[in-house]
């Protein structure tokens, strides 16, 4: 039997993902989870196979954790399950360690095909998507730049950038100007609108 984690916060997503799989012979929903920070804990109490987990979830997204299981948890496959297919997310799931990254408008096929594959060894991705998400290379952004701009996007002053980098106000604003002339965005917010929706921050 292959042993499946469902990690969904729409309550009748889920309730229909683990009806859907226990109608299989060779399938057995051992937890449900409806938030990202709770899936850790339930993989070490179940030890499933395959981890099914939304992208977007309360507590923590489905990349964080992929990238949490890789050493909590590194037999678990992972599967990212997402309403929106942005080569940005398939690029930062790949990179986090997933095994598959399967639409939730795809058939439902497709997800009890993909545990099947994954748990066997392969990947399982939408073709289009995979090559979108190779086209869009590595982010131009150094880790500082990157770390000076996910704190901006989170509403964060100068001031207070440069108090949690342990930087001068001057040199957040440098980094700042740096990061807009290297993305081509005409100020602050286009340029986290840019990092964002390449998958750099």
């Amino acid at each position: 039997m292959i042993k499946v984690l469902i990690a969904e916060d729409m309550h009748i997503v889920r309730s229909a993902l683990v009806s859907l799989l226990e109608d299989e012979d060779d399938m057995e929903v051992v937890a449900e989870v409806a938030r990202g920070d709770e899936v850790v804990a339930a993989i070490a109490r179940v030890h499933p196979d395959v981890a099914v987990l939304d992208l977007e979830m309360p507590g923590a997204d489905g990349v964080s954790v992929a990238e949490e299981l890789r050493c909590a948890a590194p037999e678990t496959k992972v599967i990212i399950l997402t309403a929106l297919g942005r080569p940005a997310s398939v690029r930062s799931a790949l990179t986090a360690g997933a095994s598959g990254f399967v639409l939730k408008n795809a058939p439902v096929s497709h997800l009890i095909d993909g545990i099947r594959t994954v748990v066997a060894g392969g990947r399982v991705l939408n073709p289009e998507l995979a090559a979108a998400a190779v086209k869009l290379g590595d982010s131009p952004l150094t880790p500082r730049e990157g770390d000076v701009l996910k704190l901006t996007s989170a509403g964060c002053s100068v001031r207070e950038v440069a108090r949690q980098l342990f930087l001068s106000e001057g040199t957040v604003r440098n980094y700042l100007t740096a990061v807009v002339d290297k993305l081509g965005a005409r100020g602050r917010t286009d340029a986290v609108l840019i990092a964002q929706t390449n998958g750099w921050i």
